[in-house]
């Protein structure tokens, strides 16, 4: 199936108008995925988004080079990925929780709760999760609002800000609906460069997601 077109779907169904969103666009096998990467927020230039056609788009690269660092192979050719293709074939899929740009430093939180269906549709949508990754704040706070309605309580799946990754990092487990989450950092922008432990974390966290895909750490 084709993500965009569903997600235009959905997104037509609860008043939202497509045009000014950002849909990864990629053809999938929802029984396939395995992994789902929310990342914070699309960028203003749609070119540098993960799915773009462009040939080397910042959102990409950073992705592709995260991968890399923790020396995850494609499945298909047992060399580093190079494309989101390869990311699809291992069961991960990428995406973020805002699909409208920051229009300053913070999300705006009325955005966030507007678009909460589209991202519960997403997560609704691939049946053999096994793992959600919270790439950034707005992606953790985003994902336990949707919790916390889908069960109807008031209690976060995992702690916001620095918290919720430190517990993480200390080895405590989160669990929603039976599928680990996982809290970590924005995946995208010069804060990569600017503070270089954000993604030795991130690639930490892939290298612990690849042990969970292959059945080598608890899951459940």
């Amino acid at each position: 199936m084709n993500i965009k077109n569903y997600l235009t779907e959905t997104a037509k169904k609860n008043g939202l108008d497509a045009n000014n969103l950002q849909f990864p666009d990629c053809e999938i096998g929802p029984a396939k995925i395995k992994v789902i990467m929310i990342n914070e927020v699309v960028p203003k230039n749609p070119d540098d988004w993960f799915y773009s056609e462009t040939d080397n788009p910042e959102n990409r690269r950073n992705a592709l080079g995260l991968f890399e660092s923790a020396g995850v192979k494609s499945s298909a050719r047992g060399d580093p990925v190079k494309n989101m293709s390869d990311i699809l074939d291992l069961g991960v899929y990428i995406t973020a929780a805002l699909k409208t740009p920051k229009e300053g430093y913070t999300a705006d939180p009325e955005a966030v709760k507007a678009q909460l269906p589209i991202l519960e549709a997403e997560l609704a949508l691939f049946p053999n999760l096994k793992l959600i990754m919270l790439m950034g704040d707005v992606a953790i706070k985003a994902f336990n609002m949707i919790a916390k309605t889908k069960t109807n309580t008031k209690k976060n799946v995992c702690p916001t800000g620095s918290a919720g990754r430190r517990r993480h990092w200390n080895n405590e487990e989160f669990y929603w609906n039976g599928v680990r989450v996982f809290p970590s950092y924005i995946m995208t922008g010069k804060n990569l460069l600017i503070e270089p432990f954000k993604r030795d974390t991130i690639t930490e966290d892939i290298k612990r997601m690849m042990e969970i895909l292959s059945g080598g750490r608890k899951n459940a």
